[in-house]
């Protein structure tokens, strides 16, 4: 029996990464939105796109969640997006009400699964699941440092005209402004970029990873990143269904690792059909430590606005 994935969220980053799931014939996809007809009308696109590919993969679109029972891992992208006029405390609130609601409402039929949170602020969307699913920290997990360092990988291939395939990139902290790429890290074909570039290069490139979503926001005018948010989020599910053991950068709740505790901050997590079976620590400079605990307060603040 193939394993299934709910993606609760059908707008563009839930569809798209419904597709590659699909595409990539890693489980059978429920797609849920509140909006009537557009995770039925995606969901039924999605499939006949499918038969051009000759995947019997299944896709189904819902407006309850019935449909999500026994689910293997929950993807969970629903919320607003940050509107003109719409302070951060009113996003916060807006999408914490929708992410508990979703929470609440997938691990009642699937109360074994691995939930996977997208929406933003991320980080304290992660403690909101945590707190309405009590599940343990091994399965609630967030979507944002595969995300940053694909950006960073792509800023560095562009950067020194190579594959993107020999690139190999490192960010810790929380999603946003806050993030901490880690250059000496940061390899090509195993060399460290501190080797290849200067210093100001280096800087630019990592100011650049950090803005990345909103420069695409200010490109689009009217939306935001969703192919490269969708593929993070496929990439991670790849890693858990098939029991990789796979290292990804992940937003995971720290209990003492990089000395921070009871906290969502993106780390290097080796991802296997547990969910998040252990944390990579790694030796940090001054800097590093500095700029990461920053981010961990940025992060906290956050979560303390909860209440």
């Amino acid at each position: 029996m193939r394993k299934k994935v709910t993606i609760v969220g059908a707008g563009n980053v839930g569809a798209t990464a419904a597709h590659w799931i699909a595409a990539k014939e890693l489980a059978d996809v429920v797609l849920v939105d509140v909006v009537e007809g557009v995770p039925q009308g995606k969901a039924l696109d999605l499939l006949q796109a499918l038969a051009v590919e000759g995947s019997d993969v299944s896709v189904v679109g819902a407006n309850d969640y019935a449909k999500t029972a026994d689910s293997d891992i929950v993807v969970i992208t629903a919320g607003f997006p940050r509107k003109p006029g719409m302070s951060r405390d009113d996003l916060l609130r807006a999408n914490a009400e929708i992410v508990g609601t979703a929470t609440e409402q997938v691990v009642k039929l699937s109360p074994n699964t691995i939930l996977i949170v997208v929406t933003n602020p991320l980080d304290a969307m992660c403690e909101v699941a945590r707190r309405k699913s009590g599940f343990p920290r091994e399965r609630v997990l967030g979507m944002a440092g595969v995300l940053d360092s694909a950006r960073f990988s792509a800023f560095i291939a562009a950067e020194l005209n190579v594959s993107v395939d020999n690139v190999s990139s490192f960010v810790l902290g929380g999603h946003g402004d806050q993030m901490v790429p880690l250059p000496r890290f940061s390899t090509v074909a195993g060399v460290p970029i501190t080797e290849l570039m200067d210093a100001a290069t280096i800087e630019r490139l990592v100011k650049r990873t950090a803005g990345g979503g909103g420069e695409i926001v200010a490109l689009l005018k009217t939306g935001s990143a969703y192919y490269a948010p969708s593929r993070a989020i496929c990439e991670m599910v790849d890693a858990i269904l098939k029991d990789k053991h796979k290292i990804l950068p992940c937003a995971a709740y720290l209990q003492g690792e990089f000395g921070i505790r009871d906290l969502f901050v993106g780390v290097p997590c080796k991802l296997s059909a547990r969910g998040l079976e252990s944390i990579f620590q790694v030796k940090l400079t001054a800097e590093e430590e500095r700029a990461l605990q920053r981010s961990a307060e940025a992060v906290r603040e956050l979560v303390g606005a909860l209440g």
